[in-house]
């Protein structure tokens, strides 16, 4: 059983393993300039860097509404809960990466699984808080 002190632990893991992947794909950013010949402050011109760059920038907007998703659902809903289904996020992040590093139409799949994560989290979230207001 969770307790108030523990309750935390599972979401927190979430967030620091989104965090990682974050930084991972920011490196291979960095990477890619080096590889592709494309100097800061330039973003554009080689179509390969284009595309790692892409999904940094994807990766930070949809980290926006993911983490505020995966704590309000593990306050209202379930911390467990919402850690299983923030660790479907992040296996969705990370098809997305590999999908849009290899073709820009390979990344549907990952952003898909994101999205419904996302989606969920932010529904259930809603739901949560609302029951909780009905029932002050």
């Amino acid at each position: 059983m969770l307790t108030e002190t523990n309750a935390t632990l599972w979401p927190s893991l979430v967030t620091a393993s989104a965090l990682l992947l974050y930084f991972i794909v920011t490196i291979n950013v960095g990477r890619a300039r080096f590889k592709y010949k494309v100097s800061p402050p330039q973003v554009t011109g080689n179509p390969d860097f284009e595309r790692v760059l892409r999904v940094q920038q994807n990766t930070v907007e949809q980290m926006i509404l993911f983490l505020p998703s995966l704590w309000l659902f593990a306050q209202f809903i379930s911390p467990i809960w919402a850690s299983a289904i923030g660790a479907v996020w992040i296996i969705g992040r990370i098809l997305f990466a590999w999908g849009y590093y290899q073709a820009a139409e390979k990344r549907a799949v990952g952003f898909g699984i994101s999205t419904l994560a996302t989606l969920t989290l932010l529904g259930g979230s809603f739901t949560g808080i609302i029951m909780s207001l009905l029932k002050a």
